[in-house]
């Protein structure tokens, strides 16, 4: 049986690399950069002016003047006026400065009467002051995002100043996500006593879109084989990833891997060393489909999907690695079985800065309603049993 790292490897070295395309940048939020956007021109591209006041030339200050007369003025947007000696001219947030100036005096510290500017009494302005220089952000030709990066509402104010209207990203998976079981009734159906409501697909589909992955359908199928080969096989044509919940245990009704050798999906493993989530399998599609079939129980195939899907999701998207995260456990934790553990927590802070996880008991796999007051879950190495507070963990956000 592997180990989780090992699971982990194995599913990230079997994904197949999505192509890149064109998306406009409208359409942009969310998706993998596939380009490297480069500065269209400096930036700022003038010396921008960052008050409100007046522009002048601190060689007039220097020889004494305090009050100058206004010789005209310049709005955001115009092109820079030629300043006239032992003048000032008025200015606005986001002018360019004008040729000559190279001190800016806000308006706070100025009166106006009759045209002429004088400086309050005892101010003494500074050379350059309120002057965002040209190419002080970055100068044209500059990097400013690179590939691998999620583009994020930021990300496309920098995408839109590089003057681009399209950008290369990572086609999006197209992902399909099966339940099987006679048990599970979808919400608004007639339900029995026997029966279970359907959620384990509409919270994993939720899940993916919140990572990012949007072309993402599910469908329900019972427990019989001839119909799962058949809609199985359907959903192979149509999807790069296919993720079933349910069927994969040792039960008379499990019949998912053989329904999926059947239909040509190679087995890459099945089983982890790990709770909850130990009857996991992965495996490759006849073309190259990636194919992962959960447990059943929800919070089992909750925390597969966040721990192997989204992370092989990625991969194939061409993703930048993410930098481990971590967090010191909040209370003491036991956990005797020879498995690696994941276990839920909330996130706290404490008064030092310090992040930690609060371990959030489930009565058993399938308790889904105690993940919603979680934030994730920390992974806690097979090696141990005991886990003292304060221990650092690798975090894993939901």
């Amino acid at each position: 049986m592997l180990t989780t790292a090992e699971a982990l490897e194995q599913v990230l070295a079997a994904m197949p690399e999505l192509a890149a395309e064109a998306a406009e940048v409208s359409a942009a939020t969310g998706r993998i950069l596939r380009q490297t956007v480069v500065a269209e021109r400096d930036q700022p591209p003038f010396d921008r002016v960052m008050m409100d006041g007046i522009a002048l030339a601190y060689a007039d200050l220097a020889a004494g003047t305090t009050s100058f007369p206004i010789q005209c003025t310049q709005m955001a947007g115009e092109p820079a006026k030629h300043l006239e000696a032992g003048k000032a001219i008025e200015i606005m947030t986001g002018a360019s400065l004008p040729v000559g100036a190279d001190c800016i005096v806000p308006v706070e510290r100025i009166t106006v009467d009759h045209g002429v500017a004088s400086l309050e009494d005892g101010y003494e302005p500074e050379k350059r002051q309120f002057i965002h220089p040209r190419a002080s952000d970055h100068a044209q030709g500059s990097e400013l995002l690179v590939p691998g990066k999620r583009i994020s509402p930021l990300d496309i104010a920098v995408i839109t100043s590089a003057g681009l209207t399209e950008v290369a990203v990572s086609r999006a998976p197209v992902i399909r996500i099966i339940s099987t079981g006679d048990e599970l009734v979808p919400a608004g159906k007639r339900i029995e006593p026997h029966q279970v409501r359907l959620s384990n697909g509409p919270a994993m589909q939720a899940l993916l879109e919140k990572h990012g992955y949007t072309d993402c359908e599910h469908d329900h199928l019972v427990d019989e084989r001839d119909v799962l080969k058949e809609w199985i096989a359907v959903h192979l044509d149509a999807a790069d990833v296919i993720i079933l919940s349910g069927g994969v245990s040792m039960g008379k009704a499990d019949y998912v891997p053989e329904v999926l050798a059947e239909l040509g999906v190679e087995v890459i493993f099945h089983r982890i060393s790990q709770r909850p989530g130990k009857p996991m399998w992965f495996g490759r599609g006849p073309d190259g489909q990636s194919v992962f079939a959960l447990p059943g129980n929800p919070v089992s195939a909750l925390v597969c999907c966040r721990q192997y899907v989204i992370p092989a999701l990625a991969t194939a998207s061409l993703a930048a690695t993410q930098a481990p995260e971590f967090a010191s456990l909040a209370s003491d934790v036991t956990f005797k079985p020879d498995l690696t553990c994941f276990q839920p927590v909330r996130l706290i802070s404490n008064a030092a800065g310090q992040v930690l996880a609060m371990p959030v008991k489930t009565n058993t796999s399938g308790d889904f309603t105690t993940l919603s007051a979680t934030d994730g879950y920390v992974e806690l190495a097979r090696e141990q049993s005991e886990f003292p507070a304060g221990t650092p963990v690798f975090l894993h956000r939901w």
